[in-house]
């Protein structure tokens, strides 16, 4: 996240554009920064824009903010590109203490006095904590630095007292279930005090809060509904111990987090003589302006109706009026559209309309599964046409089609759209062109749609560049499926259909199935397949696809429940199987670094069980010749001395291949074996669309052959070159630059992005240089997302791939602690140690080989009920 020094803001009222001050540095504020910038011709800006904001932070998405619990992910909006913009400027870690409307001036906390011709207040809200003794202990959960103070203080107190901390949030709604689940996921016992009798139940019905409850309950995170907290219990020292419920009940707590609502913070106005509402925040008309002339007020401080909202939508709305207005224009602002998707604690949650059916004669159509922590409802006009709103809980795949349907007559019967209750599909809608696609940036159907066929420029004919041109689904993405679907539609149109199937079983490709799995949260084959496979239980093209989907995204044991019978049979064995029945083990050596103990050890195992080593191309030992029923005793023997599995019989990360660098080598210029060893490290056991090999090379003489590999690394004087895309095999492919100089921090978080991108988005089997030519604008392409962040979702790849390192468990020692698991590798259920009389080895060079079929033919084969004696190595 970037931190921004103060920049130079005019105070002359010479400027030949009207100057904008907001006050205020959250996404209003950075949406109608980008919206007056996008405005400018080619005689200059249309305003010069100042932004002051209190955080040292470039405006964030707070939509995401939970993501920065597993890691300093970077949420700028943006990638803080309109802050280069002419014209467009930021004053972070200011904060404006008072306003002058009479002379149009504002005083900030440097000192300095800055004027305006309009003043647009973007203050946003702050977090409400109660009035009880000991609530100073506590935490809120509203900015960057409070999510990263909760994730350290949730680290720190595991390490010093060694046992989880326990996570008391008070607040059952939208952010303090995120804040429960994200501490849940850090490894804290979370539990929830909710005033009302079920969760959210200012936004869902009691049949959807319950439904809710039963899930979030099921995670793990416990739940005190109906009650209050009446006091935080701490120490002499001030250490949180407890909390105290207005039932009478304690609570044991060692961390307390506020998120119990939001207080427009709306002083500036009051002290300015500004009309506030009754219950707080900054009145405003239909364009958004207040009571005193040339001031606006946009974002959660901002009353209409009475009504201060925290949702991305209205607020990006009202920064689009104001813009609008100082342009010259004459824009209204519509109302608040309250829809919202999210996923709290890991279950989707969404509503919009008038989902509570507060509408006279209104009818609900519901489906509801308690057990599987199910509910859908649809609410509709009495005469059961006329789409009024609609609620989802633990599957809101219905809201995607649905939501720009609201207030339309539907196209079919409601209950043909509830996906849960088994019906055979969501009803093929083809929008009208007026219906809202995306609520966040309010881009019609229309809007896509003529950006696709060429329209409004030169056709969008992929989602990357669609999402670009028109804005829809760059920001919360609840959207991108359906933008995808509209794509897909037209192109068919036109003539221009692909199929995109799997195979007969599955519809989708690999991408798609993987993006639907991730959305759904599927954790089973079962699931996967019942929802999305068609006649029968798959094949070999699609089952192992949904293995390593599955396996992907849940990081589970491979071989466990329904997802062991659909892996290829090296995965089946972790290891890789020989020609002759026989298999290969190949322990994990990142870098190609061993200690002599280490050598040791691989050379007693292989001495021990009559193996075949060779050292291979990515600077690891392969031992070959193992039958099925001794891999177990081998690995034990590795494990016990420090290795893991290579999974080089994984569709995953093979090596990292590293020259010596700098340490020894008179040419190199960075440690290029201590990146091998952390980026193989990080990247061990990451299943993906094909197997990718990595190499890192400390300086241009390139040794480690790094341009020969999928993620290439070489050091330079300044940092380290990333190239992408090499690849050996059947046709050698030179890996491309990426980026240059790049120093530690950067590298990773750059082959973290293209390595996630590219396990959502690759076919299956497809290389990594297939799968980047065949994106259209190809390396282009590749640097938009992974550099510059073009699709916004940098900080979602980031935070999948530290999932993923914090998930990562050796899958030998996984099978080698369950006696279970270990049943799989016998060759004869009966007889675990008995040897398969059809394997021979003969020696050649000193070390055991595999038969030929001669040899195999007069070693080991049974004749006339005789059996011939197996040559011995």
């Amino acid at each position: 996240m970037d931190d921004i020094t103060t920049a130079p803001v005019s105070t002359s009222s010479a400027s030949p554009v009207p100057r904008v001050l907001v006050v205020g540095g959250g996404p209003a504020a950075h949406r109608l920064a980008e919206a007056l910038a996008a405005r400018a011709t080619a005689d200059g800006p249309v305003a010069e824009v100042t932004v002051v904001g209190e955080e040292v932070h470039l405006p964030y998405d707070r939509v995401a903010l939970s993501t920065r619990l597993a890691g300093a992910v970077d949420l700028t909006l943006g990638a803080g590109s309109v802050w280069s913009a002419g014209g467009v400027s930021y004053l972070g870690g200011v904060r404006v203490e008072a306003v002058d409307v009479d002379r149009r001036t504002a005083t900030t906390s440097d000192g300095r006095t800055h004027g305006y011709d309009a003043l647009v207040l973007a203050t946003g809200s702050s977090a409400t904590v109660p009035p009880i003794p000991g609530a100073a202990a506590g935490r809120v959960y509203r900015t960057i630095d409070d999510v990263d103070a909760l994730r350290d203080e949730v680290a720190t107190f595991a390490e010093r007292h060694g046992r989880p901390a326990r996570v008391v949030v008070v607040g059952g709604g939208l952010l303090g279930l995120e804040a429960a689940g994200g501490a849940a996921a850090l490894g804290a016992t979370a539990s929830v005090v909710h005033s009302g009798r079920w969760l959210m139940s200012a936004q869902l019905d009691e049949g959807a809060g319950r439904a809710l409850g039963r899930i979030v309950t099921a995670g793990g995170i416990g739940l005190h509904l109906g009650t209050r907290p009446a006091e935080v219990l701490t120490a002499p020292s001030g250490a949180v111990w407890g909390v105290v419920l207005e039932d009478g009940r304690t609570v044991g707590a060692d961390v307390v987090v506020f998120s119990i609502g939001i207080t427009p913070r709306d002083e500036l106005a009051r002290a300015a003589g500004i009309e506030v509402a009754p219950r707080g925040g900054v009145v405003v008309g239909s364009d958004c302006s207040t009571s005193e002339p040339h001031v606006y007020a946009i974002g959660e401080v901002a009353s209409v109706d009475g009504v201060c909202t925290g949702l991305v939508a209205p607020a990006n709305a009202m920064a689009e009026v104001v813009a609008d207005r100082l342009a010259g224009g004459a824009a209204v602002f519509g109302g608040i559209d309250d829809a919202t998707k999210l996923k709290l604690a890991g279950v989707d949650v969404a509503s919009f309309g008038d989902a509570t059916a507060r509408t006279e004669g209104a009818l609900e159509v519901v489906y509801a599964d308690p057990a599987r922590g199910l509910y859908q409802k649809l609410v509709v006009s009495a005469d059961a046409k006329t789409l009024l709103g609609g609620m989802f809980v633990g599957d809101a795949t219905p809201y995607t089609t649905l939501r720009p349907l609201l207030g339309r007559e539907l196209p079919a019967e409601p209950a043909a759209f509830l996906a849960a209750s088994g019906a055979e599909g969501a009803v093929d809608v083809e929008l009208p062109d007026d219906a809202q696609i995306c609520a966040c940036n309010d881009v019609s159907v229309g809007d896509v749609r003529g950006w696709i066929t060429g329209a409004h420029g030169e056709a969008c004919t992929d989602l990357a560049t669609l999402k670009t041109c028109s804005r829809a689904g760059t920001q919360c993405g609840s959207c991108v499926p359906l933008v995808k679907k509209t794509l897909d539609a037209e192109l068919t149109k036109a003539g221009v259909a692909v199929s995109t199937a799997l195979c007969e079983h599955f519809a989708m490709g690999r991408a798609e199935l993987f993006e639907a799995v991730r959305v759904l949260g599927l954790s089973s084959a079962a699931a996967v397949f019942e929802r999305f496979g068609r006649g029968g239980l798959g094949c070999d093209v699609c089952k192992p696809v949904v293995a390593s989907v599955l396996a992907t995204q849940t990081h589970a044991y491979i071989l466990d429940g329904d997802t062991g019978p659909l892996q290829d049979t090296n995965d089946r064995a972790l290891a890789n199987m020989q020609k002759d029945g026989t298999y290969s083990v190949v322990p994990r050596i990142p870098a190609g670094e061993i200690s002599p103990a280490k050598l040791k050890v691989i050379a007693e195992v292989a001495e021990r069980f009559g193996l075949y080593t060779k050292i291979t191309g990515g600077l690891r030992i392969d031992m070959f010749g193992a039958r099925l029923e001794q891999l177990p005793d081998i690995w034990r023997l590795l494990v016990d001395a420090g290795f893991e599995s290579g999974q080089a019989y994984g569709k995953s990360l093979r090596n990292v291949k590293s020259c010596v660098g700098s340490t020894w080598c008179r040419f190199g210029v960075q440690d290029s074996v201590a990146m091998a060893i952390y980026l193989e490290e990080r990247y061990r056991g990451l299943r993906s669309p094909h197997k990718f090999k990595m190499g890192v090379s400390g300086c241009a003489r390139e040794c480690a052959e790094a341009r020969a590999k999928d993620v290439g690394v070489i050091a330079t004087e300044n940092g380290w070159n990333l190239y992408v895309g090499g690849n050996g095999g059947f046709q050698p492919v030179h890996g491309q630059l990426l980026a240059k100089d790049v120093d530690d921090e950067t590298l990773i978080a750059y082959i973290d992005r293209y390595l996630m991108y590219y396990v959502r988005t690759a076919d299956r089997l497809q290389r990594t240089a297939r799968w980047q030519e065949e994106l259209d604008g190809g390396l282009d392409h590749v640097r938009a997302v992974v550099c510059d962040d073009s699709l916004g979702i940098a900080a979602e790849l980031e935070a999948a791939m530290v999932q993923h390192v914090g998930d990562y468990v050796d899958e030998w020692a996984l099978t080698l602690d369950d006696p279970e698991r270990l049943k799989r590798f016998r060759s004869f259920v009966n007889a675990p140690d008995t040897p398969d009389p059809s394997i021979a080895h003969v020696t050649e060079r000193d070390q055991p080989r595999p038969a030929t079929p001669d040899e195999r033919r007069s070693a080991s084969v049974l004749l006339a009920g005789d059996r011939i004696p197996v040559r011995e190595a």
